[in-house]
């Protein structure tokens, strides 16, 4: 029988790994592995809340949103001041 904690480990490790997957896969295409990676993240945020018998509420969702919005946001400024200053050095 899988315990709870076996199962939100599970949870976890799938997910680091798929994600460490995704972010080698396309480490060279530069905010592309933010798109798949928050998804995957928010899935798994899901999935143990799920796992301790939690439901997660529509300000939840609406959380998730707006992260995976300033992640995107964040990891494009943050690329666009790293590309230029390279390319001014």
């Amino acid at each position: 029988m899988v315990t709870k904690n076996q199962k939100v480990h599970g949870i976890i490790h799938i997910a680091s790994v798929a994600c460490a997957g995704i972010g080698g896969g396309l480490a060279q295409v530069p905010g592309s592995d933010s798109v798949a990676i928050v998804p995957l993240q928010t899935a798994m945020i899901v999935a143990v809340a799920n796992a301790h018998g939690i439901t997660l509420t529509k300000t939840v969702a609406a959380d998730f949103k707006t992260t995976f919005t300033a992640t995107m946001w964040g990891s494009l400024f943050i690329q666009a001041l790293v590309g230029r200053s390279l390319r001014h050095s």
